[in-house]
């Protein structure tokens, strides 16, 4: 696998994600709302998205690698370590970028010669595999504001337009108008299937809330990392549902193409956060505690690994004392407790090949190499 072992963004991550996207994905394509409605209707309704292998195709591939050596670090500490990746992608989505092209060069691969034949079979569509993987996967990077609120005026244009807008009855700005909502959708199941441990069942939330926490708690452990997450976990959770993850579930919803999964995630997004917010805190500390504790017994058994090695070179001689009082330690951290009390597109919709990229930024349009 080309994931790390980190204790989040790893290949699991990457199954869940890719799972979890394939479910949305199925939504949309067995869309019939009656035995009477056909796939061209179905087509018409879900923007083309239901029509099109090729690009539902992107969304089970981008899903699977789209955090492919992934350091278990946000891209700003990536920039501000100065990473060499950081000049060769501008220091902007950096990680993204990053998996884009070793993802692209794997694929590109002679061994994967059949695999190419069966997603493109010409040039055009080569490009257009491409450019919908770059769009699909720097969606996730919703630390990038820039991005974030550009987002923000296409949604609003696309699904929520000015009068004026809406008395343009023209045919190509109302095939404009259905690409860019195709091309939302997409953007849509690839960010909501990023966090979708938020918007299923509570077990699972937990489960992932806790290896993001390792995570970054590790990170800051190395040095690499801004801010102490066991400063304010829980109230930052908070803060991640009510200002990101419902209103991500509530766009699925007014995406209109993903029947009764759209509901299924907002639920379970509100009741996560009502349990958060009851249960969180108790949640919070035991979690740093242990992993607290956790990293203080790594310390004391790679302590003790060097002293095993100094002392097969003949060089320390009271190795024997160390063990005792590394468990010494342990018991003493356990019994006292933490300190802390609580932490650019192009359309997805241009079968034709005849459509006009929408809203393509000039970053985006640059290779990723």
């Amino acid at each position: 696998s080309m994931y790390r072992d980190v204790p989040f963004h790893n290949f699991d991550h990457a199954s869940h994600v890719t799972m979890s996207a394939n479910k949305l994905l199925n939504r949309v394509c067995t869309a019939f709302v009656s035995e009477e409605e056909d796939f061209a209707s179905v087509a018409a309704r879900t923007f083309g998205i239901s029509a099109d292998p090729l690009a539902q195709f992107v969304i089970v591939f981008s899903s699977l690698v789209h955090d492919v050596d992934h350091q278990g670090v946000p891209n700003a500490q990536l920039v501000k370590e100065n990473d060499p990746l950081c000049e060769k992608y501008d220091s902007r989505s950096v990680a993204e970028k990053r998996s884009i092209a070793i993802a692209w060069d794997i694929l590109m691969e002679d061994r994967f010669v059949d695999l190419q034949g069966a997603i493109f079979t010409n040039s055009r569509e080569m490009t257009r595999f491409r450019q919908l993987l770059m769009n699909t996967v720097l969606a996730t990077d919703i630390a990038d504001k820039e991005r974030s609120a550009a987002g923000k005026i296409r949604w609003q244009k696309a699904f929520h337009p000015s009068n004026k807008d809406v008395l343009d009855d023209a045919s190509d700005k109302q095939e404009n108008i259905r690409s860019l909502k195709a091309t939302l959708v997409f953007e849509q199941i690839m960010q909501a299937s990023d966090v979708s441990h938020t918007m299923q069942h509570w077990h699972t939330f937990k489960k992932w809330n806790k290896r993001l926490y390792s995570e970054l708690s590790k990170a800051y452990r190395e040095g690499r990392g801004a801010t102490d997450p066991r400063e304010n976990w829980y109230g930052g959770e908070i803060g991640f549902f009510d200002f990101y993850i419902i209103p991500l579930a509530k766009k699925l919803r007014e995406c209109g193409v993903f029947g009764s999964a759209a509901s299924e995630y907002l639920d379970y997004a509100v009741e996560n956060r009502r349990r958060w917010e009851e249960e969180g805190k108790e949640i919070a500390i035991k979690m740093v505690n242990d992993d607290d504790a956790q990293h203080l017994r790594d310390d004391v058994l790679d302590e003790e690994d060097s002293n095993d090695l100094l002392l097969e070179e003949g060089n320390y001689e009271k190795g024997e004392d160390f063990g005792q009082s590394g468990l010494s330690s342990i018991t003493n951290y356990n019994e006292e407790g933490s300190e802390c009390d609580v932490g650019d597109e192009v359309s997805a919709l241009d079968c034709s090949g005849m459509e006009t990229p929408l809203d393509v930024s000039s970053e985006i349009k640059e290779e990723i190499v």
